[in-house]
């Protein structure tokens, strides 16, 4: 083994002993948790805040803070699909069969498929996905991708400036880290212009993870192919499988999910926004028979 690589371990193992004491810290500042506060405040979680605030334990105390107060009162872990699932019909959002190579799980977003007026409605239903999202990451990934098709977008199926503005303060105070990669499909110059708008808005750590890609474009295409296995990316992205949304099928999917987040969060004998989380049982059998 070379010196040089030693050094490199060395000053690696140094780094992680570093960043434990950290999160060690951190976890001593916020104090005793319980409850809903206590799973969220995973020592990944709090990686992520400290992450998200250049390791400085004071300013990551204030974030994670501000987050758990967000959540008591928002409480997107207890949004359930049928409260949001019209908002979901024509496929705006929806979660991938498929990884990308960082077995990051993928939402694929249509904004040419808006449904809504709704400023709530959209937003509830980004956030119910994106927790979503988050409960099926694989273990230890804490990322997720976001394929963006804008392919005969036009300012009709415009999201309001205001309401972009409310979602990205969600995801940058809310949700940091949690972005891997955002890809940008096909989006016309008039979008590009609309983005330097909304880029103020974001963390250039995280504005350095969208990516503008095209069709028929040799540098698009590579890079699509090296975070995408062509055989499962759809053509619209420039892939080979075919993109198919089926709301029946989908519902069953997360109807199946929020049993599954309800054991997470250890709300099964809880009724959370007046909905009992065994009834999401009989209300997917009730969905399946209207729609069959």
């Amino acid at each position: 083994m070379s010196n040089k690589f030693k050094r490199k371990n060395a000053h690696q193992l140094d780094d992680d002993s570093q960043q434990d004491n950290k999160v060690s810290k951190l976890r001593s500042a916020l104090g005793p948790l319980s409850g809903h506060s206590l799973v969220f405040c995973s020592d990944a979680s709090l990686r992520r805040y400290l992450d998200a605030r250049n390791w400085n334990v004071e300013k990551a105390k204030k974030m994670i803070e501000e987050t758990l107060k967000w959540r008591s009162t928002y409480k997107p872990h207890e949004i359930l699909w049928h409260q949001v699932a019209h908002e979901g019909e024509t496929g705006k959002v929806s979660r991938a069969s498929f990884h990308d190579r960082q077995g990051r799980v993928v939402l694929i977003m249509r904004p040419t498929m808006q449904n809504s007026t709704s400023a709530e409605g959209n937003i509830r239903h980004l956030v119910y996905l994106l927790e979503n999202a988050i409960l099926n990451l694989p273990r230890g990934q804490e990322q997720m991708s976001w394929l963006i098709d804008f392919t005969g977008w036009s300012m009709a199926a415009n999201v309001p400036m205001k309401t972009t503005r409310d979602i990205v303060y969600i995801l940058h105070n809310h949700y940091p880290e949690r972005l891997g990669m955002a890809f940008l499909y096909n989006p016309p110059r008039l979008f590009q212009a609309g983005y330097k708008a909304i880029k103020y808005f974001l963390d250039p750590r995280t504005a350095q993870k969208v990516k503008f890609v095209y069709p028929k474009d040799k540098t698009s295409d590579e890079l699509m192919k090296s975070h995408f296995d062509v055989e499962n990316l759809p053509k619209e992205f420039g892939g080979k499988a075919t993109l198919a949304y089926d709301h029946e099928e989908f519902s069953r999917q997360m109807y199946e999910d929020d049993v599954k987040k309800a054991k997470y969060w250890g709300l099964e004998d809880t009724e959370p926004n007046g909905f009992h989380a065994a009834d999401v049982v009989s209300e997917a059998g009730h969905f399946s028979c209207i729609s069959s």
